[in-house]
C-alpha cells in the first residue's frame, strides 16, 4: 500500500511540475513571438460605446491591461461597415471608423502605434508596443469605386473583406447565416464576380490593398483565386470540414488558398469552431423564423430593425453550448494537416462574437492556447509561425507583389449597374 502511494505521489508530483512547465514556457513564448489577429471589432464597439483602452473592460474582449497579459502584438482593428449602410452612407462609415482608430492610437503614444507593413510590426514588437493595422470589412463601403479603394489604402487600410453578410454589385456573399430565412441561394447574384469586381481584384493587387475571401460565396472564392496577383487572406474563417457552417471554408479552399501562398486565420467564435454549438444555433434560428417573420412585417425594408429585433431575440434564448480550447487548436491543426504549417494565423473575431471558447474569452488567455499546442506537441518555432510570423511572410508577398506591379497605370475601371 506505501508502495502504490508513493507511486501515485511521484506521478502527480510530475504530471503537475509538467503542466506548470509547459504554462510557464507557454508565457515565456507569447510574449517572445509577434501575435498578429487578423480580426478584431474593437472600433465598432467603441462607436457605441467610448472607453479608455487603457481601462480593464474597455470592450467584450479587448483593452491594453488583457492585450499585454496575453502578449498580443499586431491586431486588425476591423473598419466594419453594416450592410445597413449599403444604400448609403457607408464609406464615411468606414472614414469615422478610422478616425476613431486614430484617436484610439493617438490617446496612448507610449503603449499604440498605427502600422500598415511588416517592418512597422517588426518595429513596434522592439519598440514594446502594440502595432494597431486596419482592415475594412464590408466591401460595399468602396461604393463601387476604386478611387475610394486607392484613398483608403493611403489612410491606412490593408485589406478588403469583399463582402459582409450582404453581396454587393460586384462580389456575392456567403450570406447572412444569422438570419432564420437564410436561403444562400439569394446570394449567389453575380456567380462570384462581376467584371468589375475583377478589375477591383486587380486594382487591389496593383495598391498592395490584401484581398479578403472571409464572407464570401465558394464562387467568389473561386474567382478571386482565379484573377488574383497576390496571395488572398481569410481574415477571420475557420475549417468547414470540422464545424460544417456556411462561414467557413472547405479543404479544397484550404489548399487552393495555400497554393497561391496565402493565409488563413482561425475565427474563435463557438459557431465557426464546434458542431455542437453550430447545430444548437440552426435550432434555435428555426425556432425563432416565425418571429422573424413578424419583424420583417412591421419594419419592411428596415434590416436595421429586423436584425436589432431578432438579436433581442436570440439574447433571450438559453445560452448555446461554447466550444473549448480543444476546439481551436483542432481546427490550427486541420488547416496545418491539409493546407501546411505555413498556412494558418489566428483570426479571433473578438468583440465581433459573443460566444468564445472556454478557456480563451479574452486577450489575457492567449498563453492558453499556446499552452494546448505545444501539449500536442507543436514546437516553439511552429507556434511562432501560427501567431504572427506566417501573417508576417505573407504580407511581405503581397507588398512584392506590389513593387512588381509599380510600373502598372491604375485601374480606371467604373461601376456599371447593368455589367457583368
Amino acid at each position: 500500500m506505501r508502495t502504490a502511494l508513493v507511486l501515485l505521489t511521484l506521478c502527480y508530483i510530475a504530471t503537475t511540475g509538467r503542466a506548470d512547465d509547459l504554462a510557464a514556457r507557454a508565457r515565456k513564448l507569447v510574449h517572445e513571438a509577434i501575435v498578429v489577429d487578423g480580426h478584431l471589432d474593437a472600433p465598432d464597439q467603441l462607436s457605441e460605446k467610448w472607453a479608455d483602452v487603457a481601462k480593464r473592460g474597455a470592450t467584450d474582449h479587448f483593452d491594453l491591461p488583457r492585450a499585454k497579459e496575453g502578449g498580443l502584438t499586431a491586431p486588425f482593428f476591423s473598419i466594419f461597415v453594416s450592410p445597413a449602410f449599403e444604400h448609403g452612407g457607408a464609406a464615411r462609415h468606414a472614414l469615422e471608423l478610422i478616425d476613431l482608430t486614430r484617436r484610439v492610437v493617438a490617446d496612448h503614444p507610449a503603449e499604440l502605434v498605427m502600422a500598415s507593413s511588416v517592418a512597422d510590426i517588426r518595429a513596434a514588437k522592439q519598440a514594446g508596443k502594440l502595432a494597431v493595422l486596419m482592415g475594412l470589412e464590408g466591401g460595399h463601403a468602396l461604393e463601387d469605386s476604386l478611387g475610394v479603394l486607392r484613398e483608403l489604402y493611403q489612410a491606412g487600410v490593408r485589406y478588403v473583406t469583399l463582402t459582409h453578410m450582404n453581396t454587393n454589385h460586384w462580389a456575392d456573399s456567403s450570406g447572412a447565416f444569422l438570419l432564420p430565412d437564410f436561403d444562400p441561394k439569394t446570394y449567389d447574384v453575380h456567380h462570384g464576380l462581376t467584371g468589375f469586381g475583377r478589375e477591383m481584384v486587380k486594382e487591389m493587387n496593383r495598391i498592395g490593398m490584401i484581398v479578403d475571401i472571409s464572407h464570401t460565396s465558394d464562387a467568389t472564392v473561386d474567382a478571386v483565386l482565379a484573377v488574383s496577383r497576390a496571395p488572398v487572406l481569410a481574415s477571420h474563417s475557420s475549417c468547414r470540414a470540422l464545424t460544417d457552417m456556411p462561414r467557413d471554408l472547405t479543404d479544397d479552399q484550404l489548399k487552393r488558398i495555400a497554393a497561391k501562398h496565402g493565409v488563413v486565420m482561425i475565427n474563435i467564435g463557438s459557431q465557426f469552431i464546434s458542431t455542437k454549438t453550430w447545430t444548437a444555433f440552426v435550432a434555435m434560428r428555426t425556432k425563432l423564423a416565425p418571429a422573424f417573420a413578424k419583424l420583417q412585417h412591421d419594419h419592411p425594408g428596415d434590416l436595421k430593425a429586423q436584425v436589432e429585433g431578432l438579436f433581442g431575440l436570440y439574447a433571450k434564448q438559453p445560452p448555446l453550448p461554447r466550444a473549448t480550447l480543444a476546439d481551436v487548436a483542432d481546427h490550427i491543426e486541420h488547416v496545418i494537416k491539409v493546407a501546411g504549417i505555413e498556412a494558418v494565423g489566428l483570426g479571433t473575431d473578438f468583440d465581433g462574437i459573443k460566444d468564445p471558447p472556454v478557456g480563451l474569452e479574452d486577450y489575457s488567455k492567449l498563453p492558453s492556447l499556446v499552452e494546448e499546442l505545444l501539449r500536442r506537441g507543436h514546437s516553439d518555432d511552429d507556434i511562432k509561425k501560427i501567431l504572427g510570423e506566417n501573417f508576417l511572410a505573407f504580407l511581405a508577398r503581397v507588398e512584392a507583389t506590389r513593387a512588381a506591379l509599380v510600373k502598372e497605370p491604375p485601374g480606371t475601371a467604373v461601376y456599371k449597374p447593368d455589367a457583368k
